[in-house]
Parts: C-alpha cells; structure tokens; sequence
C-alpha cells in the first residue's frame, strides 16, 4: 500500500486497538488505493523518555511493517512526530470494519445464545496461529496487549489480532494504563520483568475463557475478580477445554505452554481432511494457473461421472456424482481458506520465520523518505508469485534487450533490464540474480523455465547475464 494520499476523517473516531497511551485513533481513508484505514497517535509527553526508545521504536515498527499473516491486523506504515517537548508515533494500520471480539460475544450472549464449540475451536486456532507465527520470528515478536477488546473478527469469521506494540512502547506507557477492566488479561509478572512470550499466551488463555463463557461477569465492580474468573472457569462443562485454559493460566510463565504446543492439544487438534490440504495446495499454487482456471475446469465436468464410491460386498454401494456437488459452495470454501479461516498450522515445522529486509528506511520525514538501492549479497527472502520475461532486438537488430517484470509475495514489482551478450545463459543469470538479492532461491526453477520458453520463442538461444549494476525500477 502506497499511502501517498491519505485522507484523515477526524469526525470519525474509531476504537480498533485499545492500546494504552494511544490518545487517538482516527478512521481515514487512502485515496490512492480506495481503502479504509486507521490512522493512530501514540503520544510521548516525557520527550527524555522517548529519546531513550527511540532506536528500538523504529527498528521494531521497521519489523512490524514487514509481517504479513492473515490473522494479524496489517501495519501498513509508520513515522515519528518529534516537536520541542513531546514526540508521538503515528502509524496506520488495517481496517476491521466488523468490531471486536468482545462486541461479538456481548451481542451473542445478549441473544441468549451459548458459544457454539467449533466456533471457539476455529477462533482459538486462528488466534494461536497468529501468535505462533509472532512467536517464532527471530526475534520473537511479543504482542503484549491481547485481550478481546484488540482482537477482530470479520463478517465471514475470519479472527484478526490488532498490531504488536512494541516492547519500548509498552514499558514507559504501562504506567499510564486506565483500563482497569482487562487488567486480568495481565499474568501476574506482567510489568514486573522483561515481557517473554509466556505474557501472550496467558492472554490468550484468558481469551479462551471468555470465548467459552461470553462474558465473565464483574458485579458492577470495574475491575474483574478472581473469584469471577474462577466461577467462570469451573461453568466449563468439556474437561478438555477446562484443562486446556487452566494450563494458559498457570501463574509460572516457565510452565505455560507455547502457541505452537496449544495447536497440538487434544481439545483443538484434529487430522485436517483431503479437501481442505488440496485447497491450500491449490492457493499456494495458483500463481502458476490461469486465472479462471476453476471455471473452466468445471465446464469440462461431465456431471454424471462417479467421483466417489464405497463398494460393499453383499449389497449395493454408494455413489457420489459430480451433480451432487454444490461449486458455489467450493468458490466459498476455497475464498475462505485463501482470508485464513481455516490455517494449517497443525502441521507447521516450528522453525524461526526470518522476517523480510526492510523495504525502505524508517520514514521520520516522508518528505525525505526514499527506497534505497539492494545492497550487493543482501540475500531476498520473499518469493517471486508471478513473472513475465520480454526479449526483444534492439532498434539495429544486432542485439537482443531482456526485460524482467517480477511480482513478490508481498505485491512489490520490481523490473529489470539488461542488454545480452552472445556468451550469456539462463542459468548464469538466475544465479546471480540470487546471488545479488533480486530473487529468492526458490524462483530458480520458474525463471528458468521461463525464459527458456522466450529463448524458443525468439528463435534463439541468447543466454542471459545480470550484474550488481543492473538496473530496479
């Protein structure tokens, strides 16, 4: 997102966030991309204590413009507002149009309604993918302030988490916290040391009970009790359940449970079924399908063809046909796997996710901010999603002029561009084009193949070379 144009709507305040010591948060507008943003103000009044922050407050919100999860509320960017006597970090973030948990669970229980046990399953493991992912960044990003009030869910069920606040924010400001309601949200070690990882998941397990009740209920006191809580954990009729946020809540960190443990636990665990791995090995392959590639697939369907059967000996089987098949249902079901309803973190190996290298300085001044050249040998860690390669003669036809369109994972373009020599080949170029960080080791095989295919088509063999100075648009 360019954020070039933003338009600040100050009539309207938004409360996406809830984070302590943020004084506004303004719904706003990005005119240049359509979309609804939210700008928020987080005010420094002590400048010292900002100054003392400040290195760690830009590279950790360097950090949090970089992460990408379909779970987590999207920072798109950030800049320091720094005047004679106070500071403030401004940064906008991802729109939730459709409230926070806490509303949902208000209207729900307001309708009389229990909390249906397969919703709190998928929220949980959307909530604990999140986490995961957060967890297992090098280094770990902590989230620090998740409680119902700044998590998110959409019309179509998709669960987001609000944007980490970074730990250099957190400590000068957790003085000033007045929300004395979600103080239990809090372990007991909260503020008294260094926040570790066990903080998020003491959080979540709070999350999870009032997932599971609705509400926990306070008396009219401002401040929720523990005898509350412990009255709301014992209404829990599933023991598994039951065992699963007593085991978040244990008071020593060390002995809590890591996200990644939590997606294995019994009461969330299950063995995901053939259509839901086909689905995601379908999206995360799609970029080498043609658009419509679903559509026309179904058009070739013959509708009485047997796409199932179960044979039995002794009586007759059962069939399954094509016509039996709802596709809308599949467009949905597919459209939902591809927004993160449904993750595969069950299976995820838990390894550190290296975060991408920033794409641009911090941008204290956006007047000055510019998108500085790759370093040589700085390695990319974001995959190429689709690529387009050009070869063309030059005006005298004696040469033929390489243009590379490349599109990475996270929407940035880059092009580049290169005038062959009759000694160059493919795969010289596609690894010094990894060499150099202009793409990553995966994209070997497509470029490859890629422009192989253009070498045919140009009634050629020119083999294609790159060289620290060739040219990013």
């Amino acid at each position: 997102m360019l954020l070039g144009s933003l338009t600040l709507s100050c009539a309207l305040q938004v409360n996406q966030g809830n984070m302590p010591g943020i004084q506004s948060t303004f719904l706003a507008m990005d005119t240049e991309e359509g979309v609804e943003v939210v700008w928020n103000e987080l005010l420094f009044t002590d400048k010292k204590a900002f100054k003392a922050h400040e290195e760690k407050i830009k590279t950790m919100f360097e950090q949090l413009v970089l992460v990408d999860h379909p779970n987590i509320v999207k920072l798109h960017k950030y800049w320091l507002d720094v005047k004679d006597s106070k500071a403030r970090v401004i940064f906008i973030t991802e729109y939730v149009s459709s409230g926070s948990l806490k509303q949902f669970l208000k209207k729900t229980k307001k309708n009389h309604k229990a909390m249906n046990a397969r919703a709190w399953k998928r929220w949980c493991t959307q909530i604990l993918s999140a986490l995961s992912f957060l967890h297992s960044c090098e280094p770990p990003i902590i989230h620090g302030n998740l409680t119902s009030d700044t998590i998110f869910i959409q019309h179509n069920g998709l669960i987001k988490i609000g944007s980490a606040l970074p730990d250099d924010l957190r400590s000068p400001i957790r003085i000033e916290r007045e929300e004395l309601r979600n103080l239990h949200f809090f372990p007991p070690e909260y503020g008294q040391k260094a926040d570790g990882t066990a903080v998020d998941i003491f959080s979540f397990g709070m999350c999870a009970l009032e997932m599971a009740v609705l509400e926990i209920q306070t008396n009219g006191d401002t401040r929720v009790s523990e005898e509350a809580i412990v009255r709301a954990r014992h209404s829990l009729d599933d023991p598994n359940m039951r065992e699963f946020i007593l085991s978040c809540l244990t008071l020593n960190p060390d002995k809590r449970p890591t996200a990644n443990n939590l997606l294995f636990h019994r009461v969330l665990f299950e063995v995901h079924s053939l259509k839901l791995l086909a689905a995601h090995c379908f999206i995360n392959n799609q970029y080498l399908m043609p658009e419509n590639v679903v559509e026309e697939k179904i058009k070739e369907l013959d509708l009485n063809m047997v796409m199932a059967e179960i044979r039995r000996e002794g009586r007759p089987g059962a069939q399954w046909r094509y016509s039996e098949v709802s596709f809308l249902e599949l467009d949905k079901f597919l459209e939902d796997v591809r927004n993160g309803i449904y993750p595969l973190m069950n299976f995820a190996v838990s390894r550190p996710h290296a975060l991408p290298r920033a794409l641009s300085q911090p941008p204290e001044d956006t007047q000055k901010a510019k998108t500085p050249t790759p370093e040589p040998f700085d390695v990319e860690t974001r995959k190429v999603v689709q690529m387009q390669c050009n070869m063309e003669l030059n005006e005298d036809k004696t040469q033929w002029h390489l243009t590379l369109l490349l599109i990475l994972e996270d929407k940035l373009h880059r092009q580049l561009s290169y005038d062959l020599l009759p000694t160059d080949n493919s795969k010289d170029l596609a690894t010094e084009l990894v060499h150099y960080g202009f793409i990553h080791e995966v994209s070997l095989l497509p470029f490859l193949a890629t422009s192989a295919v253009h070498a045919q088509h140009c009634h050629s063999s020119p083999q294609i070379h790159t060289t620290p100075h060739a040219s990013e648009e």
